[in-house]
Formats: structure tokens, sequence, C-alpha cells
């Protein structure tokens, strides 16, 4: 198999972070009713979905019209995912993004904007699809795949939590922070050695 596929695609998944979500998707979910539940999380990673392909097929032309290059991508995609990486491994106190009771059924917000499609994950479609957009169906199909493990983490959100428990949920999402912080620091090198190597 396609070694750059393997990677976008494990790269999705990391910043999508499906298992790091469930008590997050589970409290999102709580005051939905069960006979609408699969309607509600197939509509929230629909709308997740889109958002994403948006920033595959149109983010290279909208960086292009502010003058952003692969370079200064690449360097602040990696430090963005830095950031993240941090917050998975040292989590911060207080409420993580999308976190709390919501009132009513949640409608995008917070399931497909910011849990699934956050800041993070738009930054990577972009650089995926940047890194050759000759290959964008193989990009789109990384993505749809990411999508299809984040439907199937919402579906099974509560099995989850009660077969894993909250602290081996949070021991995974740990180990998956390490693995991007080193992706994070390999895409920051990449763009500086792209943009000093450009310049010389």
């Amino acid at each position: 198999m396609d070694s750059k596929f393997l990677h976008a695609t494990m790269l999705l998944i990391l910043v999508t972070d499906p298992l790091g979500n469930i008590p997050l998707f589970i409290t999102a979910l709580e005051r939905v009713a069960p006979a609408r539940r699969t309607r509600v999380i197939l509509r929230e990673v629909a709308v997740a979905f889109l958002i994403l392909l948006l920033a595959m097929v149109g983010g290279r032309a909208a960086l292009g019209v502010l003058g952003i290059g692969d370079a200064s991508l690449k360097a602040a995609g990696g430090v963005i995912l830095l950031l993240i990486a941090i917050n998975m491994i040292f989590p911060a106190a207080g409420a993580r993004m999308g976190e709390g009771p919501t009132d009513g059924e949640p409608l995008i917000v917070p399931i497909a904007v910011p849990l699934v499609a956050g800041p993070s994950a738009i930054a990577t479609a972009m650089l995926v699809a940047a890194d050759n957009p000759g290959r964008l169906p193989i990009w789109v199909g990384s993505l749809a795949i990411s999508m299809a493990l984040t439907m199937l983490s919402l579906f099974l959100s509560s099995t989850f939590k009660r077969v894993l428990g909250v602290q081996l949920l949070s021991a995974i999402e740990r180990l998956m922070g390490l693995v991007l912080t080193a992706v994070s620091i390999d895409m920051i090198l990449s763009g500086a050695v792209a943009f000093f190597g450009a310049a010389l």
C-alpha cells in the first residue's frame, strides 16, 4: 500500500482523535433521544467531512491568494499540531474545547466543530492536499477512512468508555500525543528546510 496514503490516513486519524474524544462525545450526546441518535451522528460526521473536504479542495487556493507558500504552511501546521499534541500529553486544567453539557440536541457545535473538524484537523487537511494536489482522490480516501473511524467511535462511545475505562482511554490519548509530537516536529523541520533551501 502507498506509504504516503498510510501517512496521510494516520495523520488525519491522530488529529481527529476519535478515541480521545469519546468522553466529550458522550457528554454531547447525552441529551439526544436514543431514537434520534443515529441520525444526529450521521449528520454531524457528514458536516465535519464536508468542512474538511472543502479545506482539502480549496485551502491551497485560498492560501495562494494570501501569498502563503507550502513551506510556511508546513511549518505553521507543524506548530499547530505540536500544540495539540502537547495538550493531548499534558491535558490542561479545566474544560477542553467542546466540553461541557449541551442544551438540547447538538447541531454542528460541538461535535462536528470543533471536536471533529477543529482548527488542527482543518490545517492538516490543507497540508495533506498541498503535499501533492494531483493525488486529491487519494487524500479524500484518507479523509473518508478517518471520518469512518470517528463515526464508529461516536456509535460505540458508551461501550468503549465502559469496557476500556477513562484511565485507559486517557493513556491511549497520551500515546497518540507522543506520535503526533514526532510528526509535528518533522513537519516544522521540513518547512524550515524548504524555506531556507529556497532562500539560498
